[in-house]
C-alpha cells in the first residue's frame, strides 16, 4: 500500500478531511518540544485549523529522547492521521501543521538555531511531568537530576527541556532578539508559573544576568484536555483502510477537546480562539479542575482497574461499583475543593463519566498508570492536602494512593509481574521487596519518598491511617471487594 505523503493528498477517499491550505506556503512560527501523541491530537489540530488564514504559524516538532516520531513522519512529509472514535465509528482527518520533526540527539544544533531565530515566537512543550527535571512534591528544579547536572556543565549542548529553553533564550539575548513565549501544555499545577520557576532557576544557575533575562519571559499557563490512547497495529490497519494509504503513526482520540490559554504572548500568537480555544486571564482554576476531577479519577481507575484485571478504562466503567467510586471521588472529595464561579461542576463530572465510558476509545489502564510518582502530587495529593486542611475525609482519594502503592510492588493479585514504568521504579520495588506482604511496612517505605509525598504527608497521622488502612484492605480482600465495601451507601451516577 502507498505510504501517506503530500503526493497523495489530492486523491484522498471521500470522507477523509484533508488540509485546506497550500502546505508549500506555510512557515514555522512555533517549535514544539516533545512531539508525542498528545500534542499531535491536540495543539497541532488547533493550529491546522488556522493555517489557511495564518500560514506563518506552522510547527516544527522536536523529539528530545527517541527518534521514533521523526522516523514515522519524515517519509510522510510530516503528515499523519487523527482518527476520532465514537459510537458511530472512526472518522479520519489528515493533519498538515507539522512541517518537520527534529531529533534533538542528532540535530541539536539545528534545533537550537531554529529556536533562536526571530521567526519562532512560541516554544511549546508536552514533555510529560518528568521531562521538567523537577521535584514533583515542591515544583522546584531538581539540581541533582543527571540531565540538569550535564546541562549546567555543558550549557551549549543541553539534553533537558529546561536546558534547551535557556540556551535558545541566551542566544536570542546575545543577538538582541526578543524572547519567545514558553507555553507548557503538560499536566502540571499552575504550569506556566511552575515552568517559569524551573527554567528561571536553571538560567540563574548558569548566570545571574541570564536568570534575570529569563525571568522576564512570558510563560502563559494552559489547561489541555483530550484522551489519547496508545496506537496499536490494529489501529494502523483501520486507518489505512479509511485513508487508502499506510500511516506509520496515526493518532486515535475522542471527539472531545478543550484548550484554555492565558493570553500572554508578547511576540504574537495565532488566533487560537478561532479554532475553539478559550483565552483567559487566569487559567489556574481550570487546570485545578481538570487535574483533580479528570486526571485524579483517571489515575485512581488506572491502578485499581489494572489490579482488578480491567485492561481499558471503558472496562472499569462497566463495573457499577467503580462508577460509584469515581462519582463519589469527584462529587464528595474533589468538587468541594474547587472554586469555579459560572462553571457547572456537576455537568462537568457527568461529561467526564460519559467520556470514560466510550467503548470505542481503547485507553489502557497500564498506559495511564505510567510515571505515577510524577503524577500523584498533582492528581491526588494536592486535593488530599486541602481536605486535610479543612478537616475533611478523603477515603476515595486515599484508596487511589493505596492502589498506586499496591501497583508499584510489581506483582498483581494473581502473582503475575507488572511492568512498572516509572523513574523511581527500582527504588519502589526495593522498598516493596523489603516490606513483603506487610502493608504497614510498604506504606511507611513508600510514604518516605520525599520527592512524591514531601515531609508533611508522611508525618500526618490522618493521611497515614487512611492510606495504610486502604492498602491493608487491598492486600487482604482484593481490589473489587475493597471498592465494593467503600462505595456502599454512595449515590450512583
Amino acid at each position: 500500500m502507498t505510504r501517506l505523503s503530500a503526493s497523495i493528498l489530492a486523491n484522498a477517499p471521500a470522507g477523509v478531511r484533508m488540509p485546506d491550505y497550500d502546505r508549500s506556503r506555510i512557515t514555522a512560527g512555533i517549535v514544539h518540544l516533545g512531539i508525542g501523541a498528545f500534542h499531535r491530537a491536540h495543539m497541532a489540530v488547533y493550529v491546522d485549523d488556522l493555517l489557511r488564514d495564518n500560514p506563518d504559524w506552522a510547527i516544527v516538532g522536536a523529539s528530545l529522547r527517541r527518534p521514533d516520531t521523526k522516523e514515522a513522519l519524515e517519509p510522510q512529509d510530516g503528515l499523519y492521521t487523527v482518527a476520532i472514535r465514537d459510537a458511530e465509528g472512526t472518522h479520519p482527518r489528515v493533519i498538515g501543521s507539522i512541517l518537520r520533526v527534529l531529533d534533538a540527539n542528532t540535530e541539536r544544533e539545528e534545533l537550537l538555531a531554529l529556536m533562536a531565530s526571530p521567526a519562532i515566537r512560541i516554544v511549546s512543550l508536552t514533555v510529560t511531568e518528568k521531562g521538567y527535571c523537577h521535584d514533583p512534591a515542591t515544583g522546584e528544579l531538581d539540581q541533582r537530576h543527571p540531565d540538569i547536572v550535564h546541562d549546567l556543565a555543558n550549557p551549549t549542548t543541553p539534553k533537558s527541556a529546561p536546558g534547551m529553553l535557556v540556551e535558545a533564550l541566551a542566544r536570542r539575548q546575545v543577538a538582541g532578539i526578543a524572547p519567545f513565549a514558553v507555553m507548557s501544555c503538560d499536566n502540571l499545577p499552575s504550569n506556566g508559573e511552575t515552568v517559569q520557576r524551573i527554567v528561571t532557576k536553571f538560567a540563574s544557575l548558569r548566570d545571574a544576568a541570564l536568570g534575570e533575562f529569563v525571568a522576564s519571559v512570558a510563560f502563559p499557563g494552559t489547561m489541555v484536555d483530550r484522551i489519547v490512547p496508545s496506537t496499536t497495529d490494529a489501529d494502523r490497519e483501520t486507518v489505512a483502510g479509511l485513508i487508502g494509504a499506510e500511516d506509520a503513526w496515526p493518532i486515535m482520540t475522542e471527539p472531545f477537546t478543550q484548550w484554555v490559554i492565558e493570553d500572554h504572548f508578547p511576540q504574537g500568537r495565532p488566533p487560537f480562539e478561532k479554532a475553539g480555544a478559550q483565552l483567559v486571564k487566569d487559567v489556574e482554576p481550570f487546570e485545578r479542575m481538570k487535574l483533580r476531577m479528570l486526571n485524579g479519577s483517571h489515575s485512581t481507575m488506572a491502578y485499581l482497574g489494572y489490579l482488578a484485571g480491567y485492561e481499558y478504562i471503558s472496562d472499569v466503567m462497566g463495573d457499577a461499583d467503580f462508577v460509584r467510586l469515581i462519582h463519589g471521588l469527584m462529587t464528595e472529595e474533589a468538587m468541594p475543593t474547587l472554586d469555579m464561579p459560572g462553571v457547572d461542576l456537576g455537568a462537568y463530572r457527568d461529561q467526564l463519566l460519559d467520556r470514560f465510558r466510550n467503548p470505542a476509545l481503547k485507553h489502557r489502564t497500564w498506559q495511564i498508570a505510567m510515571d505515577g510518582s510524577q503524577k500523584l502530587p498533582q492528581r491526588l495529593l494536592g486535593t488530599i492536602r486541602e481536605r486535610l486542611k479543612a478537616g475533611q475525609g478523603f477515603e476515595r482519594l486515599g484508596l487511589g494512593v493505596a492502589a498506586w502503592m499496591r501497583y508499584v510492588t510489581g506483582i498483581d493479585e494473581k502473582g503475575e509481574n507488572i511492568d512498572v514504568r516509572d523513574p523511581l521504579s527500582m527504588r519502589m520495588m526495593a522498598i516493596a521487596a523489603d516490606a513483603g506482604d506487610d502493608a504497614e511496612a510498604l506504606y511507611e517505605g513508600l510514604a518516605g519518598l520525599v520527592e512524591v509525598f514531601g515531609t508533611d504527608l508522611a508525618d500526618n497521622q490522618a493521611f497515614g491511617e487512611t492510606v495504610a488502612t486502604a492498602l491493608d484492605a487491598l492486600f487482604e480482600d482484593g481490589v473489587k471487594e475493597t471498592v465494593r465495601d467503600l462505595v456502599e451507601g454512595d449515590t450512583p451516577s
